[in-house]
């Protein structure tokens, strides 16, 4: 029987983010998807390498891989209006569910129950696909403004907050090792060793 879950899932490269924000180079969900994942299997690792926890890095970045595919149906909508108020953010979580339940019937039987787990992972693994989200909502930030756009300054600050707020140690790690090289260029992040 054919299934069109995979090639709907092709679609998130036709998905826009930063839909608001004037933008030097557009951001589609497949990229931010990728990075998400990476950024989480790194978080997870520290959880894992420094912490002696019990986070699957490998997990953690599947998770991270489809955090976002419900917008396929819904479109992304804008941070500033998906968090106005905890009435709207409640309204928009339920049409999130509602889409991630939509795309897991349309898989097979004998796929669904991995997809479940997927789309409703345990605390820690959400803990961190969230971080690792706000990360590439950093990262955008920093490139957005190392090119000189100022239209993301307060994105910037925001998101950093946002990421500090967490209290996630594993996110402080990855801040402090990992996101100052966003800022360097490709030569400098070259040249650099340990």
């Amino acid at each position: 029987m054919q299934n069109h879950f995979y090639a709907l899932m092709s679609r998130m490269k036709n998905i826009t983010r930063w839909g608001l924000m004037r933008n030097t180079r557009a951001e589609n969900l497949s990229e931010h998807s990728l990075e998400v994942a990476q950024i989480a299997h790194a978080l997870a690792l520290i959880n894992k390498k420094r912490f002696g926890g019990n986070a699957d890095p490998n997990f953690v970045s599947v998770v991270a891989l489809y955090h976002d595919t419900s917008e396929i149906i819904t479109g992304d909508m804008p941070t500033p209006i998906k968090y106005y108020n905890d009435e709207i953010k409640g309204a928009y979580k339920q049409i999130e569910a509602a889409a991630e339940k939509q795309l897991v019937e349309m898989l097979p039987d004998d796929f669904k129950d991995e997809f479940y787990s997927i789309y409703n992972p345990d605390p820690l693994t959400a803990k961190l696909v969230k971080a690792a989200d706000k990360f590439s909502a950093l990262i955008k930030c920093t490139e957005e403004l190392n090119m000189g756009n100022i239209e993301f300054e307060v994105a910037y600050k925001s998101t950093l907050n946002s990421i500090n707020n967490l209290n996630l140690p594993e996110a402080k790690i990855f801040l402090e090792e990992f996101i100052p090289s966003f800022s360097l260029s490709l030569d400098e992040q070259r040249q650099m060793k340990k």
